[in-house]
């Protein structure tokens, strides 16, 4: 019998805090490490560092193949290889950390279509508002918010609403060890796909020549992004619920944007502003529209 959630307390939420700080900050640890590296490559080592020694130590989730491996390309090649092909090509830190959290809008989406779930008026005016928020940015905003990159990043954002529903399929299987043991499953098609468009030499040259900091980058994403914040982040949302814990990740985006102003000064334009601003009022409403909705 599962135990019932319990309330948030100070110490959860300044975990909870933590995690998000990480998770926005790590966009702009993306956007430095991809330089002039390919971000197949920058992924790649990413989920194997994730994945080793933790998988040693884990045991593996009992979820069909099918499943496990879904997942990992999901996450691992959808969502965060095409992420920091985004970040490369363009799409700025603190935007991409705002762009990839319309995943809540394709998952219900998905959800909807595969599951039969109902989408709700507050969620379709919260997708509604969200999605003519992009619409600004990519109008308006200009050079700042290039076209293709800003395409690459909503793709990226479905990789992640697939993994959502992947997890859903899954049903009660113990998300930590599905993050460690999927991550063993993205670094060889990225590191693949890296020499194909990079060229094995460009390969080898950033595996033998790069120095401490960017292998510092490195383990940051892979240790304390994903392992730390996954694991952490679970264990949360099993001892209070997902109700109570999940919707902190949009303090996301706000570290993100934070400090990718902070590092790169990064600019942000009326329309830039006015479509993030959009944005951001379509996915509380998406998220906390039924409260209000149901008092009316």
């Amino acid at each position: 019998m599962t135990a019932a959630p319990q309330p948030l307390t100070t110490h959860s939420l300044l975990l909870a805090l933590l995690i998000t700080f990480i998770w926005g900050v790590n966009f702009v640890v993306i956007k430095w490490s991809v330089g002039e590296t390919s971000p197949l490559l920058v992924a790649a080592l990413r989920f194997a560092v994730a994945a080793f020694p933790a998988v040693f130590f884990i045991p593996k989730p009992a979820i069909p193949a099918r499943l496990l491996w879904g997942y990992g390309l999901a996450v691992g090649v959808m969502q965060f290889g095409l992420l920091y092909l985004a970040i490369q090509l363009g799409m700025s830190a603190g935007m991409g950390s705002l762009l990839m959290q319309t995943q809540a809008f394709f998952t219900a989406l998905l959800a909807a279509r595969l599951f039969g779930e109902k989408i709700m008026p507050w969620q379709a005016w919260g997708m509604g508002v969200a999605f003519m928020g992009m619409a600004v940015i990519g109008a308006f905003a200009g050079q700042d918010v290039p076209f293709f990159p800003l395409l690459v990043t909503l793709v990226a954002a479905l990789g992640w609403s697939i993994s959502n529903l992947l997890v859903r399929a899954a049903g009660n299987v113990n998300v930590f060890s599905l993050v460690i043991w999927s991550a063993l499953i993205p670094p060889i098609p990225l590191t693949i796909m890296a020499g194909f468009t990079r060229g094995w030499g460009s390969v080898a040259h950033t595996l033998t020549h790069e120095g401490w900091p960017f292998w510092a980058a490195i383990v940051f994403m892979g240790l304390f992004n994903t392992v730390l914040g996954f694991g952490i982040w679970s264990s949360l949302i099993q001892k209070h619920g997902a109700a109570r814990v999940a919707p902190l990740s949009l303090l996301v985006p706000v570290f993100g944007m934070l400090s990718s102003a902070i590092i790169f000064h990064e600019t942000f334009p009326a329309g830039k502003v006015i479509g993030a601003l959009l944005v951001s009022v379509g996915i509380v409403l998406h998220v906390f529209g039924g409260r209000w909705w149901r008092k009316h």
